[in-house]
């Protein structure tokens, strides 16, 4: 087969990418990251080089993206729209692989989702992953689900129907089978400065000294012995995790040229995962650090002059002093939205205790923050609940934080007097008393025990809770994400326990294979599925409306009542009121009026009812 004849100049010339867009942007943002880089690097070159990997990035950019990146910029407030509405699920338990998760697009068609989080799915060893957490190599998709070229066109399918995919992007560490860790234990020095390397034990006990654990159970300590490498190495979240070492510029301009491939597959929000460990000094916490800040700042930059159609999602599991942070500030931000863990906290705290006023104090500290913090509501994930509450709150609410702590995940274990619950335990401290709380969302509102009791009032009950619950969470600032399977009432996977590799992970219990059989129910009237699938639609339909606008002023409200939660959206002439029972019992309420936005009302709640009541000025 003779070879094709090589292009000449002119032609060269003609098929050139246009770089004016790309060159106007980056002459916006130029002086700062300059200005960023050195002073964190005070290297040149390796600047350069970033530059370098930006400009190659924004010339592999697909023509249908650039498009989409115009659009964007003419529309920068598009993700917080009130017909956002996400949902976060894994690849493999939802369909199979990428291929046939495109053909179910039409059942997430059928929700009106606008915004797909499918958990990680880049290359990782397996069986030892911690949920694909564990990276082995950051620019291409791992086998067992498919390729890259089957991520682009899933992409593409969703953008046609509407929807952005959210992918991880995990900034903390690679595997320890990643191609830099290999080289690291084979020897090589280089590879070695790309991650915490220590000959003995000296460096690493200073950090062990004030480095708080992440898992002190199941994986304690900060470091591990790499017997290959006879060094030790940081490895903050598992062994087989390695900490990336930031300090060295190689290591951003890799992680970042990493970001903005996935980025040019059609990937429309990048989580990024674990982000307040990414920078690391010795006598401190290597949490939340000046640092991390900058980094995630000139990311922010280098995707508003490759890509300015993506945007940042940070998992942020900190306290909400440490939030705000985050977001930068409108001048230079950093992080578009952020996950609301706090108030999903609050939420199943408030439903235990059927006390809302830590909910409505955190929902009070959240909504103080400036207009450019955005998040994403959701009441379960893949992960467990942390019970992080506001300590400070609870004691001057005279609730006791660690009594509390303990009373609600035994009661979300199902082991107090009263609880509805099914759940487990995740990461039982006996020292500290502390845990975390496993289950899916109909589980821990009481279907399952519901239906093995043949309880039918309960199960009513469980409903009702059910769906107080995520009308609460979509009526917040921000916008809801649901956990693949709470549409259809999944219950807990139980069965877990009988696979070797997955049973010393008790968050493997609401990590079960979709149930493609209850789905097939939902438009069954009388069903489960029919009621709580029905339920969601009424979520899309609330938020429909003109309260739930980018600009929308939202404030919580006196209800006069510790057990309901009232929260106010104005826009414009219209003011619309959410009140919450969290209570199993009816409940009165009093609403102060205001000038100009509702006047004096009561009501009278049933049980776990959520109600909306409208006022036109």
């Amino acid at each position: 087969m003779a070879k094709a004849a090589k292009p000449n100049a002119s032609s060269s010339a003609a098929t050139a990418p246009d770089t004016t867009i790309y060159n106007e942007r980056l002459a916006r943002h130029s002086a700062e990251l300059d200005w960023l880089f050195m002073e964190l690097y005070n290297d040149r070159a390796a600047l350069e080089d970033l530059k370098a990997a930006m400009a190659d990035a924004y010339a592999a950019r697909p023509d249908d993206l650039k498009d989409l990146d115009a659009k964007r910029e003419a529309d920068p407030d598009w993700y917080k729209r009130g017909d956002m509405f996400g949902m976060t699920m894994y690849t493999d338990l939802f369909a199979g692989d990428l291929k046939k998760l495109a053909r179910r697009i039409p059942y997430l068609k059928e929700q009106k989702l606008t915004y797909l989080h499918l958990m990680p799915l880049l290359q990782m060893p397996h069986p030892q992953n911690d949920g694909g957490y564990a990276v082995e190599d950051f620019d291409n998709v791992d086998p067992s689900l498919g390729t890259n070229e089957d991520l682009a066109a899933l992409t593409a399918k969703l953008r046609k129907a509407g929807i952005s995919l959210c992918l991880d992007f995990v900034m903390n560490h690679t595997a320890s089978s990643h191609r830099w860790a290999k080289a690291a234990q084979a020897g090589d020095p280089e590879y070695q400065d790309y991650y915490f390397c220590y000959d003995d034990r000296t460096i690493p006990d200073q950090y062990d000294a004030v480095v708080p654990q992440v898992f002190p159970g199941s994986a304690p300590g900060n470091f591990s012995w790499n017997e290959q490498m006879g060094k030790w190495v940081m490895t903050q979240f598992y062994p087989f995790q390695w900490d990336l070492n930031y300090r060295n510029p190689k290591v951003l301009i890799a992680m970042l040229s990493s970001a903005l491939h996935l980025a040019n597959l059609g990937v429309e929000v990048l989580r990024i995962d674990a982000v307040p460990y990414i920078w690391k000094v010795l006598g401190t916490n290597c949490r939340n650090l000046p640092e991390v800040h900058t980094i995630v700042r000139m990311l922010r930059i280098a995707l508003e002059c490759v890509c300015p159609a993506v945007i940042l999602k940070g998992e942020v599991v900190m306290a909400p002093k440490e939030l705000a942070a985050y977001f930068g500030t409108p001048e230079a931000p950093e992080c578009h939205m952020l996950y609301n863990v706090s108030i999903m906290v609050n939420l199943w705290s408030a439903l235990a205790s059927q006390d809302v006023r830590l909910l409505k104090t955190q929902i009070d500290k959240l909504n103080a923050l400036p207009e450019n913090c955005w998040f994403v509501n959701y009441l379960r994930c893949h992960d467990d609940i942390g019970w992080g509450l506001d300590e400070d709150v609870e004691k001057e609410l005279d609730i006791d934080p660690l009594k509390h702590k303990e009373f609600l995940y035994h009661f979300y274990e199902g082991c107090v007097p009263g609880s509805w619950a099914m759940g487990e335990l995740y990461n039982y401290d006996p020292v500290t008393s502390d845990a975390r709380s496993c289950g899916t969302t109909a589980s821990l509102c009481g279907v399952e025990k519901a239906l093995i009791t043949h309880d039918k009032p309960m199960l009513e009950k469980s409903v009702e809770r059910d769906l107080l619950m995520h009308c609460a969470m979509s009526f917040l600032r921000g916008f809801p994400m649901l956990n693949c399977g709470d549409e259809i009432g999944q219950l807990n996977g139980w069965d877990y326990k009988e696979d070797p590799e997955r049973v010393a992970d008790s968050r493997n219990l609401h990590r079960s294979k979709f149930d493609w059989g209850k789905a097939e129910l939902r438009e069954k009237p009388g069903t489960l599925q029919n009621q709580l699938w029905e339920g969601m639609d009424g979520l899309r339909e609330m938020r429909d409306d003109p309260c739930f606008a980018p600009d929308a002023w939202v404030t919580t409200w006196d209800t006069h009542n510790d057990t309901v939660l009232g929260v106010v959206r104005r826009s414009g002439d219209q003011t619309l009121v959410g009140l919450f029972n969290f209570s199993d019992a009816k409940q009165d309420v009093w609403l102060d009026g205001a000038d100009d936005l509702m006047p004096r009302n009561g009501a009278e709640l049933a049980p776990y009812e959520a109600r909306l009541v409208r006022f036109h000025h």
